[in-house]
């Protein structure tokens, strides 16, 4: 697949790029996306969640009435989970939701989410640029200069950035990764992948391709 680079100003530069097919043209799998996803989603949980149990809850453990003869349901503690104030029945329990997943599934589920985007055209692919400071306001003429400032976008970066990171955490439809912590999540959630001209090369590396 070829596209034109384009510049900051969303203007073409003469440049084209050739998307590999191995990455960007592969056979989709709906299933190894839906592994990575719920993957990343499940590592992402923190698992703190807690209720008191009927051990737990403060109060005493007398008996509040006798055990016949009051004409309700015997009784032998404040802290039944039947009372009000009383713990829970099978509350949540802090947990690891983490789970293994294969490489070579993470490696397919993000080609097929890459190819996805290829298909639906897009993918721009934009020349290097850098920020000489944190600037909200030029981002966002980045945005509207390459025309999806009303899109969700994604923009991957060769390497980490601090600049244009910094420039880009105030904007809510707006993500930035490196190409070495690109997941499918992340691809899958924007409407337009932002690929800076230099990292295809580190996404191809990524794929040992």
């Amino acid at each position: 697949m070829e596209l034109s680079v384009l510049n900051t100003e969303g203007k073409e530069t003469g440049r084209k790029i050739i998307l590999n097919d191995r990455i960007f043209d592969v056979e989709p799998n709906d299933h190894a996306i839906y592994l990575d996803v719920k993957h990343h989603m499940a590592n992402k949980r923190q698992g703190t969640h807690k209720t008191l149990e009927r051990g737990e809850v403060s109060g005493s453990t007398r008996k509040i009435k006798r055990q016949k003869g009051t004409g309700t349901a015997r009784a032998g503690s404040i802290k039944n989970p039947l009372f009000r104030g009383g713990g829970t029945i099978f509350g949540p329990r802090p947990r690891n939701y983490s789970f293994k997943l294969n490489k070579k599934i993470k490696q397919l589920a993000r080609k097929s989410a890459l190819t996805y985007k290829a298909r639906e055209n897009s993918i721009l692919v934009v020349e290097d640029f850098n920020m000489e400071a944190p600037k909200t306001k030029e981002f966002v003429n980045i945005k509207n200069n390459l025309k999806i400032a009303d899109k969700k976008s994604l923009f991957v970066l060769p390497a980490e950035n601090n600049n244009i990171y910094l420039s880009s955490r105030n904007l809510q439809d707006v993500s930035v990764v490196s190409a070495s912590y690109i997941n499918t999540y992340q691809i899958l959630n924007a409407k337009t992948v932002v690929l800076l001209e230099s990292c295809v090369t580190k996404i191809e590396e990524m794929f040992n391709i």
